[in-house]
């Protein structure tokens, strides 16, 4: 509305000034002689003016009669579109103007100016193929995703923009979550445009998500066909992808089909240590025990790892403690001054009561890298060797807000996870977990060092001495004396602490090769 009045004030002022101008025209006296070899021509300074203004119109007539003059010679010589493109030239220059004014604007981020610009440019040169892809972009860029949808669907149409559609969409049913259709989408775009490497990536995750590991399996072969991925990651991820499907075929009940799986696994990636685990708990179970050990062996020696530990455990499961020790040694020499092998000689030593030997492989492990684990294979430990309860619980009090040291963490969201996972469960990047310390700090239970006394006994020093006849009359008074409710939740409950700091129930089965305290004794 103001720029109509605005306009309408900007022509009654131009009307105005040349009303003006030609009445100082009129007013002004002389004339204005022109000679020519025998002709003379006087004008009067208004009629100078006129002949000037018609002088120049003449001459950009001239000039388009030429032009159009060499058009038509140049159709006539059999250029075919050389009068239309003579005809049009101006709208074109002026719809490539708003085409490249609407580029400038997605770059700087002006999404409604962008949008009118690609409106503008659309009139002026009347191709769909150019303007719909910035007109999509400027839609996206405004929020206007049902425009940006439309326009979309639009190219579809065409051969040359279907790809550029399908990914727009893609993109779209993406940002909503709607994987299902996201997935279909992602599979048309593949198949329009096999070697395009954000399309595989985004499919490759798809097709993690839906679990479908054969589909993704083809989808990673092709993106190393394409040149788009390494051979070492290939076959890291490969054997990623080739373990999730054995993992299934477990639970399936199809063991047969796992070991097979889970084998070509462990070839792919020896070092991948959820692979290796798994193969050697799969290949033992068919008798086949030296396959397995050497599987875990390999992989111990790239990383010792918690994981690698309990299978080496599982493979002969009815041995005794001693032996158990001994069979541990060669695995135990590959990495001698690893956190891991230090706090699994420990647990070993604790399983054979040499509680002494337990304290020499922790050395100073609990006080330089102090983790839950370790600082809860110390208490049991100090129960082994009789300490008193105070230092006991000390010792779990510290292991209740210490750092849980390594876990699986993804490299992008850093976020933690239990177990190893193809597909990060926060941000869904595939292949992005790693074992390694948490980049950010963990969460701890609020007061948790207050807390522990009321789970596991009020922590007391130790009372003081007492002459023998006073010993016993508190013994006697203590045997009369009804006990608290107080004292039957305290240390004479059963109680048991695993070993990442965790206070479970004492009927609560323990996981292969952990730590836990449990009526005073140890167990590995």
């Amino acid at each position: 509305m103001l720029w109509a009045v605005l306009r309408v004030l900007i022509f009654i002022a131009a009307v105005a000034g040349l009303s003006y101008g030609a009445g100082l025209l009129l007013e002004t006296e002389g004339a204005i002689r022109i000679a020519v070899g025998n002709t003379e021509l006087s004008l009067s300074p208004l009629a100078a003016v006129i002949s000037a203004l018609v002088l120049i119109g003449a001459t950009w007539v001239l000039f388009k009669a030429v032009g159009l003059l060499v058009a038509t010679l140049r159709f006539l010589n059999g250029d075919e579109t050389a009068i239309s493109r003579y005809l049009t030239r101006n709208r074109e220059r002026r719809g490539i103007e708003a085409l490249v004014d609407g580029l400038m604007a997605i770059a700087s981020g002006e999404g409604r100016l962008a949008l009118a610009k690609a409106q503008k440019a659309e009139r002026y040169l009347n191709r769909p193929d150019l303007t719909n892809l910035i007109s999509a972009q400027a839609a996206e860029l405004a929020g206007d995703t049902a425009k940006a949808e439309e326009v979309y669907k639009q190219l579809l149409a065409d051969d040359r923009t279907r790809f550029v559609g399908v990914r727009g969409i893609l993109k779209q049913k993406l940002a909503q979550g709607d994987m299902v259709t996201s997935l279909r989408l992602a599979e048309k775009a593949f198949a329009l445009k096999p070697r395009h490497e954000e399309t595989q990536d985004i499919l490759i995750r798809l097709q993690a998500e839906d679990e479908d590991w054969a589909g993704a399996r083809k989808t990673l072969a092709a993106k190393l066909k394409s040149g788009g991925l390494p051979r070492d990651v290939h076959k890291r991820r490969d054997a990623l992808l080739t373990y999730a499907e054995a993992r299934d075929a477990v639970a399936a009940g199809d063991p047969a089909k796992a070991e097979t799986l889970a084998t070509e696994a462990n070839r792919l990636s020896p070092d991948f240590v959820p692979g290796a685990a798994l193969a050697a708990e799969l290949a033992a179970k068919v008798g086949k025990l030296k396959p397995a050990t050497k599987m875990i062996k390999l992989a111990w020696e790239r990383t010792p790892h918690p994981d690698l530990a309990a299978a080496f455990a599982g493979l002969v499961p009815d041995e005794t403690p001693h032996a158990r020790k001994k069979r541990f040694d060669p695995l135990l020499k590959l990495h001698p001054e690893s956190d891991e092998t230090r706090m699994l000689q420990a647990e070993l030593a604790m399983s054979v009561e040499d509680f002494p030997a337990a304290r020499r492989h922790m050395g100073d492990l609990a006080e330089t890298r102090p983790t839950a684990r370790a600082l809860t294979i110390m208490a049991a430990i100090a129960r082994g060797e009789g300490a008193t309860d105070h230092e006991v619980k000390t010792w779990l009090t510290r292991a209740l807000t210490a750092p849980r040291g390594p876990q699986w963490c993804c490299d992008r969201c850093q976020t933690i996870h239990g177990s190893w996972l193809p597909v990060c469960a926060t941000c869904g990047a595939f292949d992005t977990l790693s074992w390694r310390e948490p980049a950010v700090s963990q969460m701890t239970i609020p007061n948790s060092g207050q807390m522990l006394p009321l789970i596991v006994g009020t922590l007391e020093p130790p009372a003081p001495d007492v002459p023998d006849a006073e010993a016993v009359e508190s013994a006697d008074a203590g045997d009369e004396a009804p006990s608290s409710p107080e004292a039957a939740t305290g240390a004479e409950e059963a109680v048991e602490v695993a070993a990442d700091g965790e206070v479970l129930p004492a009927d609560t089965p323990p996981k292969p090769g952990e730590t836990r305290l449990q009526n005073g004794a140890s167990h590995p």
